[in-house]
């Protein structure tokens, strides 16, 4: 049922304290959310829903997620996806093994398989500038060349080691992919253990590699490393990472060949694979302590673009998992850069900056009731709010710059079966949401499209949050309007006769009014409008987006 607004002016601005008994969907909204569609993955289902958890998009895969997914330019989705157990011997949390573009109309237009016992996707992948596409893979080495690479032999009870791999794939056809760009770990090692073996060097001198003995109080699995995102930086062609196990987030140069990105020539003096830029854990270089450790298994680094508020810092998720007590945190870092790409490092020291600029947790009840241990995101919003999804509860929730709650909203889908809360119940406790993204309503992929919302995801929703509903039980008009957004000329298809047309400002200012079936907005600055739609002595409230 499409919702009937018979209060414009309460559509969406019902403070947290409204009176409300959702336990899933939208819990609580203010008038200072980000006006955006948010973009998650539950189950085998990828679901864009606005502010009041009313769908606007949906799309369908025969997998469940492998991870990360996003919506590109175009409408198109990029989805990773996971192959059933059996598909390849590389088994941990986070592996996929399958990768697709499906279109705004829930079109397959071409899947990807990169998965077999040698290597297999996971976590992440990338959609890059140029239509390329970044993957996160998985690789064996065997436990001999482990060995021979410098890895202690009593730290192999796997007998095999985990390689991480990037590669960067041009979409060919609807199922095929050209290798265009390579990367890999097992190229960019250090040991002090073995002087006979390969890579054998001073550790604390050569913080631009990787010290393949060091495992952080782990177990010394195969799974060492345990990279569990990618994000590409257009600016500097640079690639973050994020290594949980390790926990620490690096910066690579993608401007390499492949042959250079293979070669240690220069690590932050210079081009080549090495690592450009690493912080959170000194200790995996040994330029410090397990008390200088600034990150427990963190999540989805990236630089903020520029234009938006801490423009060009990174933003991190800190999950806090194996720190005593365990919280979650938000951190804002700068990174010290002489110039664009250029990281200022002092050797024989820690990467700077030693704290974070910006902090959020909540340690007011102890054990902290924030807390992810794994999954989760964190995203600088262009109002200035930043969007957290804490992973494992399914919980995505806005702050402002006072780090007041603005939005507050629970995935209703059970991820393991695909099944759906009803409001009011307690949400599933495997409603884990790997990451969830909010893409303002002038992105580009929302141009010519219909956004009209439909029902919730929830069962039985309840639209309190939202809506300041009438007792009657009205009969909701069928309208639609068109284009949207638009920067002209709108108009109204409705069953019923249009007897007249407001259109009104976000903070309620009435600024149009015709009793036509089209209303021309050419004249209104871009922005966010609602049109209320009087027919059959019913009304209807739209949103328009002008621009």
């Amino acid at each position: 049922m499409k919702r009937v607004l018979l209060s414009l002016f309460t559509c969406f601005f019902l403070s947290l304290s409204a009176v409300s008994q959702n336990t899933v969907g939208t819990i609580a909204i203010t008038e200072d959310t980000f006006e955006a569609f948010t973009l998650f993955t539950a189950n085998t289902k990828t679901f864009l829903i606005n502010n009041c958890g009313e769908v606007i998009n949906e799309w369908n895969s025969n997998y469940p997620p492998g991870n990360a997914v996003y919506l590109l330019p175009n409408g198109n989705i990029l989805r990773a996806g996971r192959l059933e157990d059996g598909s390849s011997d590389i088994t941990f949390g986070g592996v996929g093994g399958i990768i697709e573009l499906i279109d705004w109309d829930d079109n397959l237009i071409w899947s990807y398989t990169y998965s077999t016992n040698e290597y297999r996707q996971h976590h992440d992948v990338y959609p890059m500038p140029n239509g390329n596409i970044l993957v996160l893979a998985a690789t064996v080495i065997a436990g001999g060349d482990a060995i021979q690479a410098g890895r202690d032999p009593s730290m192999l009870p796997d007998n095999e080691l985990y390689n991480e791999r990037i590669i960067e794939l041009e979409p060919i056809g609807s199922n095929q992919a050209n290798v265009v760009w390579e990367w890999n770990v097992i190229d960019h090692i250090v040991q002090d253990f073995d002087n006979t073996k390969d890579n054998f060097g001073v550790v604390s001198n050569n913080p631009q590699l990787i010290d393949i003995n060091f495992i952080n109080g782990g177990s010394a699995a195969n799974n060492w490393l345990h990279i569990n995102s990618i994000q590409y930086n257009q600016a500097r062609d640079q690639i973050v990472l994020s290594t949980r196990n390790l926990s620490e987030i690096w910066i690579i140069d993608h401007s390499t060949t492949i042959a250079e990105s293979q070669s240690n020539t220069g690590g932050n003096y210079g081009k080549g694979g090495d690592l450009l830029y690493r912080w959170g854990n000194p200790e995996a270089y040994q330029q410090g302590t397990t008390t200088d450790r600034k990150l427990f298994g963190q999540h989805f680094p990236y630089f903020i673009e520029s234009g938006l508020p801490n423009e060009d810092k990174i933003i991190i998720f800190n999950n806090g998992n194996g720190r005593d007590p365990e919280f979650s945190q938000v951190d804002i870092i700068s990174p010290p850069e002489s110039s664009l790409g250029i990281y200022d490092y002092t050797p024989n020291t820690s990467y700077a900056p030693t704290n974070p600029d910006y902090t959020y947790s909540d340690l007011s009840s102890n054990p902290s009731e924030f807390f992810s241990g794994i999954v989760s995101s964190a995203q600088q919003l262009p109002n200035g709010n930043i969007l957290i999804c804490e992973g494992r509860k399914g919980h995505f929730f806005e702050i402002d710059n006072n780090e007041n709650i603005v939005w507050d909203y629970v995935n209703p889908v059970n991820n393991n079966n695909g099944s759906v809360t009803t409001q009011g119940e307690p949400a599933s406790n495997s409603n884990l949401t790997f990451r969830a993204i909010k893409y303002a309503t002038n992105y580009p992929a929302f141009t010519g499209r219909d956004l009209t919302p439909g029902e919730p995801i929830e069962q039985n929703p309840n639209l309190a949050p939202c809506n300041n509903l009438s007792v009657m039980d009205l009969t909701t008009p069928v309208v639609n309007i068109f284009p949207n957004p638009t920067n002209g000329v709108v108009n109204i298809n409705s069953v019923n006769q249009v007897e007249r047309i407001e259109v009104y400002t976000t903070l309620g200012q009435k600024l149009l009014e015709t009793k036509s079936s089209s209303i021309n907005l050419s004249s209104q600055e871009d922005g966010i409008y609602f049109l209320r739609i009087y027919s059959n002595q019913n009304s209807i409230t739209k949103k328009i987006i002008k621009d």
